[in-house]
């Protein structure tokens, strides 16, 4: 069975664009010209990907992914920003989309994003691995599942495999390209910002004080390290 596509964008010939060029790579495709049609076929058909236009009207693409993530589909999704626009691509990371792509692009870098972003989100990195237990933090690899205090933490996939990376190396300082090619690997073709994107994620989660990380240490200079509380 073929991966199907989801996307959404609101101009025409984008999306006759995207669509032509992705089944030619080999894809199903499904168009949505708006974020509301958009979220609803997201929510009630299953996708593999979902490219996703942050300019779109009425509801916009930030607030289509944070309502994705906000009810647990952690469908992979490749954002379309405008070229410059950082605090969009920012945004975007910061609600949960796993990689972004600045209008004007080739087809052949969306088809290439899209190959690279299912590779990461398929792999299957972390079974057979044995919990992992940090003072009040407990992972559990098999079931993708991070408890603190017993009550269990929502995670995107990418957040799970970053903070599950972080803690098979307890105590050993990572830089932000080390994580970003382990968590995100040698096809992620951003930048080290979307690493401190999601460490900011873990932190919300899991630190009881925000202004004073136990667990997540910033080395300055050098990257993270995770380490268990004094």
């Amino acid at each position: 069975m073929r991966q199907k596509v989801l996307i959404v964008d609101d101009e025409e010939s984008i999306v006759t664009l995207l669509k032509y060029n992705v089944e030619q790579a080999g894809f199903e495709t499904e168009v949505a010209y708006t974020g509301t049609s958009g979220l609803e076929k997201a929510t009630s058909i299953s996708f593999d990907l979902i490219i996703l236009d942050i300019m779109l009207p009425g509801l916009d693409g930030t607030e289509v992914c944070k309502q994705l993530r906000q009810t647990k589909i952690d469908t992979p999704i490749l954002m379309l920003t405008v070229k410059g626009d950082e605090l969009d691509k920012v945004l975007g990371l910061e609600l949960g989309a796993d990689d972004y792509l600045t209008k004007p692009f080739s087809p052949k870098e969306v088809v290439a994003r899209i190959k690279a972003i299912l590779r990461r989100t398929n792999k299957k990195e972390v079974v057979n691995e044995t919990t992992i237990r940090i003072a009040d933090l407990t992972i559990f690899p098999e079931q993708y599942e991070v408890t603190i205090n017993g009550k269990t933490l929502q995670f995107t996939r990418k957040e799970f495999e970053l903070i599950f990376y972080l803690a098979k190396h307890k105590g050993k300082v990572l830089s932000r390209d080390q994580l970003l090619i382990a968590v995100w690997d040698d096809d992620f073709v951003g930048d080290t910002r979307v690493v401190d994107v999601h460490v900011s994620h873990l932190r919300d989660k899991i630190e009881p004080d925000l202004k004073h990380p136990v667990y997540i240490k910033t080395i300055h200079g050098l990257g993270y390290k995770m380490e268990e509380p004094s």
